[in-house]
């Protein structure tokens, strides 16, 4: 005697097996913005955290309230595509400094060059240092704040820039029209101004690096750093300063536009036969 057994053999045959879907893994590293798909809380990654339930992030909001999220498969937003965020492990020994260049290992102190690189303030001398100070002490560049821009004539004038010293500036608020443009043209083939087109150089720092979408509008007439602070409710401008200071670790914390300006000026005053006009 034979019968059939209904079931023998693959019981799914014939029918679509569904998949769950992949979602590209992403270290958590510090300073990461993203937005839990579960209520929408958008902040930035300040800490890990491992528990008996499994492994957390910390999120940090502009406001600086901080939440604890676990690490679920797909459960972030990150530049509005859906991620699965995974801890993320530092490199003990970086082979990048922090503008992106070859690291240069065992670099001892040199004398300094006759060209120099001049910044508007001291915060965009803090700024440059952070990202570009291994590049510029391996050249043995000096970089030197002006106090403002309206003393960049008499400081030409003490320095006396020619052949094989040059100054390259960085100038904030740097677009067509503006006074800074006006000041800084027909300044001779040894001087290259360039700069980004922020007001302040703290704009220039990626808003989301700050746990913001975007930098708020401040009306023209009112101090920029003043008007900032009292919108994200930062208290004093020094302790906006800080946060914006503790923001920046590398080149991949600022706008593209600082990022090219910095990178031309050590090119100016690094490379003798490279042409200013090319550089413009």
């Amino acid at each position: 005697m034979s019968f059939n057994d209904p079931y023998s053999g693959d019981i799914l045959s014939g029918h679509s097996r569904r998949r769950r879907p992949e979602h590209p893994k992403v270290p958590a590293e510090p300073g990461l913005v993203v937005e839990v798909i579960a209520d929408g809380f958008v902040g930035a990654v300040t800490g890990f955290e491992r528990t008996y339930d499994g492994d957390f992030i910390r999120l940090a909001d502009r406001y600086d309230r901080e939440r604890l999220f676990k690490l679920r498969e797909g459960a972030f937003l990150l530049e509005g595509k859906r991620v699965t965020l995974t801890r993320y492990v530092p490199q003990t020994q970086p082979q990048r400094s922090n503008s992106g260049s070859r690291k240069v290992t065992g670099v001892t102190a040199k004398v300094a060059a006759p060209s120099r690189i001049w910044v508007e303030g001291i915060h965009d001398a803090a700024i440059v240092e952070k990202v570009w100070g291994h590049d510029l002490r391996v050249e043995g560049v000096v970089v030197e704040y002006l106090e403002g821009l309206d003393n960049l004539p008499e400081r030409l004038a003490e320095f006396g820039p020619g052949p094989g010293r040059r100054v390259g500036v960085l100038a904030d608020h740097l677009v067509e029209g503006s006074k800074e443009t006006r000041m800084t043209r027909s300044l001779g083939p040894d001087v290259l101004v360039t700069g980004h087109p922020f007001i302040d150089i703290w704009a220039a720092v990626k808003p989301e690096r700050l746990g913001m979408r975007a930098w708020p509008e401040v009306p023209r007439g009112e101090d920029w750093k003043t008007g900032i602070c009292s919108r994200l409710r930062w208290g004093t401008p020094r302790e906006g300063w800080n946060r914006v200071y503790g923001a920046v670790e590398s080149y991949r914390d600022l706008d593209s536009t600082l990022i090219g300006a910095v990178e031309r000026l050590v090119d100016f005053v690094t490379i003798p036969d490279v042409d200013k006009r090319d550089l413009i």
